[in-house]
């Protein structure tokens, strides 16, 4: 499977974010990918105005899914990415949602919200409360989480205890010190704690780093983007996953059962 991670600064206004996903889609496409992924909250951003974003939020019906999922419609690729959705008076769901010819997947509403580092994202919104299902593509299982998901190692065990070949981690990090050392850390941890493939497509820009990875079951990193807008490219190769797993048999070799989602 051919993936690719798009990362790019996003902007105040939901339409400029919405040329480049499409512009990000259509070279992905040409280029024979799969799989493309693209960070967190892409609708709309400001970063004098923590609160623009959830207030821009859109339904997964209104005109900024629609028109991706019309565009993915004429294309064969699987896209996947996060905006804010409405969940209530005030209030959002930070939502994953993976498309493909025309049609919306799934959707996955993050579970663990970025209350850390003086940041409170639970002020406005919602966690999810379900873990993601699975999505099938170009023959391998994908499984879904967003940015903070990363540092919760129960969730990523979960996801390949379930099946998942390949974790997809759309994210915003945080610029700060050492948070760069931590996002690296943590790809490659959690490729290695589940003999999975990470691949996870960062927002760059004045507040985020950018820095989006693949990373492959053994830690070694396939592609890495820098601190500006890019789009680069992994191959990731199911004998590849199979071969770690036969040397590194962790999830058989596990001692507990699989992690489930606290009530």
């Amino acid at each position: 499977m051919k993936v690719a991670l798009g990362q790019f600064a996003v902007e105040r206004e939901w339409r400029h974010n919405l040329a480049t996903c499409l512009r990000l889609m259509h070279e992905a496409n040409a280029a024979a990918a799969d799989l493309l992924v693209l960070p967190e909250a892409v609708l709309a951003r400001d970063n004098r105005d923590p609160d623009w974003g959830v207030n821009a939020a859109q339904p997964l019906d209104g005109p900024f899914i629609s028109q991706l999922r019309a565009a993915s419609a004429e294309i064969d690729l699987t896209l996947a990415l996060t905006l804010h959705t409405p969940a209530g008076p005030g209030r959002v769901f930070n939502t994953l949602v993976v498309l493909r010819r025309g049609e919306l997947l799934t959707h996955y509403h993050k579970l663990h919200l970025y209350d850390a580092f003086a940041m409170q994202e639970s002020r406005r919104v919602t966690p999810g409360c379900e873990v993601p299902a699975l999505v099938d593509v170009a023959g391998m299982k994908i499984g879904l989480m967003t940015c903070y998901d990363v540092r919760f190692p129960e969730l990523a065990r979960r996801l390949a205890l379930d099946g998942a070949q390949v974790l997809v981690v759309p994210a915003a990090w945080l610029r700060g010190p050492l948070k760069e050392a931590h996002w690296e850390i943590l790809l490659s941890a959690r490729a290695l704690d589940n003999t999975c493939y990470v691949v996870a497509s960062g927002e760059c820009g004045e507040k985020n780093i950018g820095s989006s990875m693949a990373v492959d079951p053994l830690g070694v990193v396939l592609a890495r983007a820098a601190e500006v807008p890019a789009l680069i490219f992994a191959q990731l190769d199911e004998e590849r996953l199979n071969h770690a797993r036969r040397q590194l048999p962790v999830l058989e070799n596990r001692r507990f059962e699989s992690p489930q989602l606290k009530r």
